[in-house]
């Protein structure tokens, strides 16, 4: 695991660019003063053409090695591993899931099609014994609840294939009696009718020890060890099972403002029972964590892994909630916390951006460039207009050179480089900056043009002030932001500012509570820790979480379109694959398509589960994070989703694995066309395939969560070369993902090195537009206090101590185990009553025989320690 997590990085580990005191010079200010404009990239040697004269002449002929002839080869190079440029605009919606109905059709493989009609026989079979001449829409709601009950005593049976049969025929119940209807719409409502049925009555707890005793049928696992070849028919008990859990838990889990008072009731009641142990000593959730360690240690290779991830992530989505519901309680907690509200509601901000324009490549700016000649030839070189400072951001982009005719990637036409989505001027008109005619308020306002509002943490402020104390006094006072005296009164200003942006998050406010009570825990007695659905399932999942985290990556590099087949990896197709396999080249495409498809829909899934994973434990506790955001890269999951991005990320994104006329509910209630190798490459008609592009924004975030302000793990980026694997994927024209690619290459920006910033002035141009702003932060000149590459191991040692730490008092003993006196007297310690279990009055003389009169007393032994 550990060398395939690696393979992005390996051969080449380069060492932080971090540049000296030359770059010192350019530093932006804290307070907000005027932005130096950067040096424009050169244009390499051989791409640069020849500069035009200024008496009229023909067009100059390019350099030989620039020749378009020479660079058809490297042009068709590159757009086979890049992807095309011009990609539209992508109209995505992210979310906590896809729409209802895909979200279900995702559940089946197409080979599971077949049993569809299986299901239906085998209720139709049972129903017209027990009602007969009757359909189930005819039943009212007494006959209905009579006959589920009818069936789940059918679960009781000891004959296995009759137990099989009644399970089927609670599934074709769940899929929403698909036989009897003409409409995808009323399948779905019927799916999700039946579905609070069986819950009202009990099914999925009835299921539940069902699959509990699939779990541990050890004859199933050492029939499947035995194969050589693993198909559907190993795993059909199984999969009866999943689905009909998966099904109740999404339709249960999906709120409409048509659902009736009791579905409502229902629903918390579900959301209770699969939150915290009622009937067992674990949530549902660690059971399906259980299920995925054993499929990856090779003891149950037959599981069906997709529909185990599926009910896993639905399950937690459920439990825990969305993104949105975590925004809430974000909001709520902080409240609670007596802290300010937040400065806005991110995912808002993020819904309102627009996507950028890919950034440009030297070899296409080359055709760009001769284009141009032939216009820059009439005209004179505009001289530079001195830029003003913060306050006409909104007219002017800072990071756009206003000499026209230097840097080429800057001209005037050029539509290919990342634009923010604030178009702030007009490239080729260059407006004279009057101060005098702009109102002055707009001299003292924030740029009103940028999407974020700035922050600034308690140890920037502190930085700063350490700073200038031993610039203007010659010695510091700790932590102390108050004091200001000795200081000129700019700085006073540049405090005043900081202080106005100063931003306290919940996590501070964690770190500082677990600092007192590991100095205190006397005196500031037991903690009080709110027993929430997150904080119940973390306590299950402590002592085996870093297996559960291996696990998810090792399934996530199987079904990655960048690994290659390997002997030793998982297989992860067992749930797919057919018994017999395909015989012509049809069946052969159709099968590669829900392959393909399978492997999209484990990734999607396992993204989705882990985000929600960090997400919740951030805010419930920072050090439970913490705890899961070490085992994932430990475990080497940044080189892991490195590689995953290093394809042809556009190909991916618009990759058309699915086919139409198969999906569920369509299959069920249409009349299936005959399918030809052109219909199954043509594919559906989408502009993009929205789990994949859910599922890369996942990943994105992932990486984001675990990187940031970890310096060690930024230094992994850089190791790893992720900035030009990044920035390929800003291709894909979609805000969202472009926000959280432009967040990872603002973090690593100061180690690229000087060179690497001035040959990419329009990303740079990106990350200040769409990314927030932290003041004092030198992401763009490489000045930053805490760019010490030695402290970087240290850092980890000492988070990894903490979280020991925060485990071992909160979660090892009880509080006062360790301060509890100590009973000396023989008498008292003798006379205790000890609980002794029911039947040890049966086995007590075979216990004392075997315990105490075999057992040969050394008495010379008692010497030694005395």
């Amino acid at each position: 695991m550990g060398e395939e997590g690696a393979e992005p990085g390996r051969g080449t580990c380069p060492g932080p660019h971090v540049q000296g005191a030359a770059e010192g010079a350019q530093r932006m200010e804290a307070a907000g003063g005027a932005t130096p404009t950067p040096t424009p990239a050169p244009t390499p040697a051989r791409a640069r053409p020849a500069q035009p004269q200024p008496q009229p002449q023909p067009q100059p002929q390019p350099p030989p090695q620039a020749q378009p002839k020479s660079r058809e080869p490297f042009r068709s190079q590159r757009k086979e591993s890049e992807g095309s440029v011009d990609c539209p605009n992508l109209e995505f919606e992210y979310g906590d899931a896809d729409s209802h109905g895909t979200e279900l059709a995702e559940l089946y493989s197409y080979t599971e099609e077949p049993e569809l009609s299986t299901n239906r026989r085998c209720f139709e079979e049972d129903f017209q014994a027990q009602v007969q001449g009757r359909r189930w829409l005819e039943l009212d709601g007494t006959q209905q609840k009579a006959y589920v009950m009818h069936l789940l005593d059918g679960l009781e049976v000891v004959n296995r294939d009759k137990r099989l049969r009644v399970a089927r025929a609670i599934l074709y119940l769940a899929q929403g009696v698909f036989g009897d209807l003409d409409n995808e719409g009323d399948v779905l409502y019927w799916s999700r009718h039946n579905s609070f049925l069986l819950y009202q009555l009990g099914t999925f707890t009835a299921f539940l020890e069902l699959l509990n005793m699939e779990i541990d049928n050890s004859q199933a696992c050492s029939s499947a060890l035995r194969k050589p070849a693993i198909s559907l028919a190993d795993s059909t008990e199984l999969r009866v099972l999943l689905s009909v859990m998966y099904l109740m838990v999404e339709n249960i889990r999906v709120e409409q403002e048509t659902d009736l008072p009791e579905w409502k009731t229902c629903r918390e009641t579900f959301r209770m029972e699969l939150s915290f142990p009622v009937h067992t000593e674990e949530p549902f959730a660690l059971l399906l964590f259980t299920m995925v360690t054993k499929f990856c240690s090779g003891h149950a290779p037959h599981f069906p892994m997709k529909k185990v991830l599926l009910l896993l992530w639905k399950v937690l989505l459920f439990t825990l909630g969305g993104f949105e519901a975590l925004q809430l309680l974000k909001v709520r907690r902080r409240e609670e916390l007596g802290l300010p509200p937040l400065p806005e509601d991110s995912i808002q901000v993020v819904r309102s951006m627009r996507a950028a324009s890919p950034p440009a490549c030297s070899i296409e700016l080359m055709d760009q460039q001769q284009q141009q000649q032939q216009k820059r030839g009439h005209r004179s070189r505009r001289p530079l207009v001195k830029q003003d400072s913060l306050d006409i951001y909104n007219e002017r982009d800072p990071f756009k050179s206003d000499e026209g005719g230097v840097d080429e990637e800057e001209n005037d036409d050029v539509d290919s480089g990342i634009e923010g989505e604030l178009d702030l001027m007009e490239r080729d008109a260059i407006i004279p900056v009057l101060p005098a005619q702009r109102p002055p308020i707009e001299r003292v306002s924030f740029p009103k043009g940028l999407p974020w509002a700035p922050k600034v943490r308690q140890k920037d402020i502190e930085h700063f002030l350490e700073a200038s104390r031993n610039k203007f006094i010659g010695f510091t006072l700790g932590q102390d932001t108050e004091t200001l005296i000795g200081l000129p009164r700019p700085i006073h200003e540049s405090v005043k500012t900081l202080k106005q942006h100063k931003y306290v998050s919940i996590s501070d406010i964690q770190i500082k509570n677990e600092e007192e009570l590991e100095k205190c825990p006397m005196s500031l007695g037991e903690e009080e820790v709110q027993e929430t659905p997150c904080e119940a399932l973390y306590r299950a999942m402590l002592y085996n979480l870093p297996q559960y985290m291996i696990a998810l990556l090792k399934i996530l590099l199987a079904a990655a379109p960048t690994s290659k087949a390997k002997t030793d990896s998982i297989n992860i197709l067992a749930d797919v694959l057919p018994e017999e396999m395909p015989i012509t080249v049809l069946q052969s495409m159709k099968l590669g398509i829900d392959v393909n498809r399978h492997k999209e829909i484990i990734v999607k899934s396992i993204s989705a589960l882990l985000l929600l994973l960090l997400k919740h434990f951030k805010l419930n506790h920072i050090y439970q994070f913490e705890y899961v955001s070490q085992h994932l890269v430990f475990a080497n999951c940044i080189p892991l989703i490195l590689k995953f991005f290093n394809q042809n990320i556009m190909s991916y994104i618009t990759a058309k694995n699915s086919i139409s006329v198969l999906d569920y509910p369509h299959c069920t209630v249409c009349d299936l066309p005959e399918l030809t190798t052109e219909s199954l490459e043509a594919g559906d008609n989408n502009q993009f395939c929205w789990r994949n592009l859910f599922s890369c924004i996942n990943l994105l975030r992932i990486l984001n969560k675990l990187t940031k302000w970890k310096h060690s793990r930024t230094m992994m980026l850089v190791v790893f070369k992720s900035a030009p694997i990044l920035k390929r994927a800003l291709k894909v024209k979609q805000a969202m993902m472009q926000l959280y690619v432009l967040k990872l290459l603002k973090i690593q920006t100061k180690y690229l090195g000087r060179q690497w910033r001035k040959s990419n002035m329009k990303t740079m141009s990106a990350i200040y537009q769409k990314v927030r702003h932290r003041m004092n932060d030198d992401w763009a000149y490489g000045n930053d206090i805490d760019a010490r590459p030695w402290d970087f191991q240290a850092e980890e040692c000492t988070l990894r101590a903490n979280i020991e730490a925060f485990n071992s008092r909160r979660y090892d003993k009880p509080q006062d185990s360790e301060f509890a006196p100590v009973d000396n007297c023989l008498q008292s310690v003798l006379g205790q009553r000890l609980e002794l279990p029911e039947d040890f009055h049966y086995s007590y003389e075979l216990w004392l025989e075997r315990e105490v009169f075999s057992q040969p007393i050394r008495w010379e032994e008692l010497l030694h320690y005395q």
